[in-house]
């Protein structure tokens, strides 16, 4: 038995530090300094996510690191599936780290993004209509609130429960560590939104398309 116990804890210990470092990448931060010489972090609301980018003026970077960040949490997922295949806990630890990672990078002293778009992309990984769905809710109440991180926090709430529905006909796994996973994820960005949740209880928080006065 404990001839086992080395091998398993290094496999585990793959995952998780693969995964975290794939999603410490802060794609955001490289992408604005190459392009612009600027330092994302030094304006608007100094975030390293596509929202923030976008704050430079440059729609392509903004959607880039959209795509990026999405891309490193769906990537953890799908190696880590791919080298672990069977096991589906080690790819959802991955996924999971990389979505820490996101959010608190080792390189840029642990202040990382509130990894909306890892999360997205980790969900569709994962389980594709679980993603679907919760993009489906990002979208619909974006469009009736007109407020980004409202949508972001109804479906991230959303997710765990659309985890548990019967949808094994659409591809989704009945399985529990994707369920833990959508759990730990949206608990965590609902954190890491805390000041945004305080501005929308006070009525403060700003509306997409909205013009500054």
């Amino acid at each position: 038995m404990q001839d086992l116990v080395g091998p398993a804890l290094g496999t585990l210990a793959l995952a998780a530090v693969g995964g975290y470092l794939l999603g410490s990448i802060p794609f955001g931060v490289i992408l604005t300094r190459l392009a612009t010489g600027e330092d994302v972090r030094s304006i608007g609301s100094g975030n390293i996510g596509a929202t923030n980018v976008l704050r430079t003026g440059r729609k392509d970077l903004a959607f880039a690191t959209l795509l990026l960040d999405a891309g490193k949490g769906a990537a953890a997922y799908l190696i880590a599936q791919a080298l672990f295949p069977g096991v589906p806990a080690l790819a959802a630890i991955a996924g999971g780290a990389a979505f820490i990672g996101h959010l608190f990078p080792v390189w840029l002293g642990f202040k990382g993004g509130k990894g909306v778009a890892t999360f997205f992309g980790l969900l569709l990984a994962a389980a594709w209509p679980l993603g679907l769905l919760a993009g489906a809710t990002w979208l619909i109440v974006a469009a009736l609130f007109r407020m980004s991180s409202l949508a972001a926090l109804v479906a991230a709430a959303a997710a765990p429960i659309y985890a548990i529905l019967p949808l094994e006909s659409l591809g989704l796994p009945s399985s529990g560590p994707v369920f833990v996973l959508a759990i730990v994820t949206a608990a965590l960005i609902w954190v890491r939104h805390h000041e945004n949740i305080a501005r929308i209880l006070k009525g403060a928080e700003p509306r997409i398309g909205a013009k500054k006065g």
